[in-house]
């Protein structure tokens, strides 16, 4: 009866006139709004509500036990002794615009690379180009899937392997090998067992995490420096995470060449204890990286001033068509007792595009440090993703593991940066032999997948419009959609637009 008690009588009133057949009594109250306020003591309730426990166990006799029991379940879970008045309130929905909050949501800007490529796809001319993206194409024009990568694939499908769920931190022996791909199998901090490191979805993944790792412990609005240009999503991706983005000079367009004073400059100027961001090598969009001194006098700014090192690894292999000699500049500031944070992807130098492969690590101290770093990030991992996805990682996995696949994709990779490299080399020639009198000599002294080649945004609309010829518009030009097929009708294409 206790229990009875905290049912609200009307419910119950209400089942049991049904029951009789007898019309609803009236209610008691007119206005439904001043209920409480003519509702009799609680004392008074609980004696009504042992009558209606008495008819409510008479009503359980006459064969609706399981019915009746439910309802008195859910009445009990809102009905506490008081009074409760017969009227529905209206259901409420947070942020004013309610189910209509679509409505108002304005059409967003088209990414600057992959929008291109949409405008590509609708572009109907049969001799169109695309220079905008970064993805690999043989001579042939189309996507090259490793040989190596192929085998590893192979293999996985005849182990029969599974489709379980990877850790939160993806699969250890990937993220092994992708730190000894990196940093060394003979670097002091792998052996020490003092690098963090998780896998993560490719290098926005990768970056994401870090930004958001240095922003929770680093605090809010802690100053990252980027260089200008850059590649375009490290703006959003670090703002996002709560960072505050700065630049420092990189490119000087007069030379296409390396701004060296002005990037240590800005350096020397940056606040104590800022974040600053490199491209370990093959930076993009310039295809242009310091020498090993700069590096080691980049690394001398970065300790003098106490700033935490955040590499974006992303084309190594591209840059010299050595994927250890691209490792020189993160390996030599480790050396430095720098304790940076790596951002790596697997997309270009695998050609694992579409598989999201990625590597996010930080040098420590100690192993006990090392596993309370760990320990965070896979906080930060848990909410975003829950845990990465496991194909692309596995390839990886096999052919950086396996001492016969190992070495075919060193080679593979240093096949693709050298036809990069003779794209070049045939491109500037063709340039010089339309007649052009401008100085292209900046597109063999850049390296890496892309060129830039400092054409206006105008010049480049007047390449995409006139000659369907598709390049981002700040210049950049993906060597890798160049071919020896396409490679004349490019040059004569920008030798109409810079009217050189």
């Amino acid at each position: 009866h206790r229990h009875l008690s905290l049912v609200r009588a009307p419910d119950i009133q209400t089942i049991l006139v049904a029951k009789q057949r007898r019309p609803l009594p009236p209610p008691a109250v007119d206005n439904p709004s001043r209920a409480l306020s003519r509702s009799p003591p609680a004392r008074c309730m609980l004696k009504k509500s042992w009558n209606y426990g008495l008819r409510f166990a008479a009503a359980i006799m006459r064969g609706f036990a399981f019915p009746l029991l439910f309802l008195a379940g859910q009445a009990t879970a809102f009905s506490f002794a008081m009074p409760v008045p017969r009227t529905r309130m209206p259901l409420t929905i947070r942020g004013g615009a309610g189910a209509d909050y679509i409505t108002d949501v304005p059409m967003g800007p088209a990414d600057p690379i992959l929008g291109l490529t949409e405008e590509f796809k609708k572009d109907t001319d049969p001799d169109k180009i695309n220079l905008s993206i970064g993805a690999y194409r043989g001579d042939d024009g189309k996507p090259w899937v490793l040989p190596s990568v192929r085998e590893a694939e192979k293999r996985m499908l005849e182990r029969g392997d599974v489709k379980e769920y990877a850790p939160i931190a993806g699969f250890p022996e990937f993220v092994k090998a992708s730190l000894a791909f990196a940093y060394g199998e003979d670097s002091p901090a792998v052996l020490e067992d003092r690098i963090s490191g998780v896998q993560a979805l490719s290098g926005t993944g990768s970056l994401r995490i870090g930004a958001t790792f240095m922003s929770q412990y680093m605090g809010e609005g802690t100053p990252i420096y980027i260089s200008d240009p850059t590649w375009g999503n490290h703006l959003q991706v670090m703002e996002k995470a709560g960072l505050d983005v700065k630049r420092y000079r990189y490119f000087e367009p007069t030379t296409k060449g390396l701004d060296y004073d002005g990037m240590i400059e800005d350096l020397k100027a940056a606040p104590e204890g800022s974040i600053i961001l490199l491209h370990a090598c093959a930076h993009n969009p310039s295809g242009v990286d310091p020498s090993p001194e700069q590096w080691k006098a980049i690394s001398d700014v970065c300790k003098e001033g106490n700033h935490v090192v955040f590499f974006d690894c992303a084309y190594q292999g591209f840059a010299t068509g050595d994927a250890r000699a691209d490792a020189f500049a993160i390996r030599l500031f480790v050396e430095e007792g720098h304790n940076l944070m790596l951002a790596q992807s697997y997309a270009k130098n695998f050609g694992l595009y579409g598989e999201r492969v990625g590597c996010l690590s930080i040098v420590c101290k100690s192993t006990e440090e090392k596993d309370r770093v760990n320990s965070q990030l896979k906080r930060v991992i848990r909410p975003m993703y829950s845990s990465p996805p496991i194909h692309g990682a596995g390839i990886v996995q096999e052919v950086l593991g396996c001492d016969v696949l190992r070495p075919q994709y060193y080679e593979e990779c240093k096949s693709m940066a050298d036809r990069i490299a003779e794209m070049r080399v045939l491109l500037k020639a063709e340039l010089i032999a339309t007649g052009s009198t401008l100085s292209w000599e900046f597109i063999t002294e850049q390296i890496g997948m892309f060129a830039y080649t400092g054409m206006t945004k105008d010049m480049c609309e007047k390449l995409i419009n006139k000659h369907h010829i598709f390049l981002t518009k700040d210049g950049r030009v993906s060597m890798a959609g160049i071919n020896s097929k396409n490679v004349k009708k490019i040059a004569a294409a920008i030798h109409d637009v810079t009217q050189g």
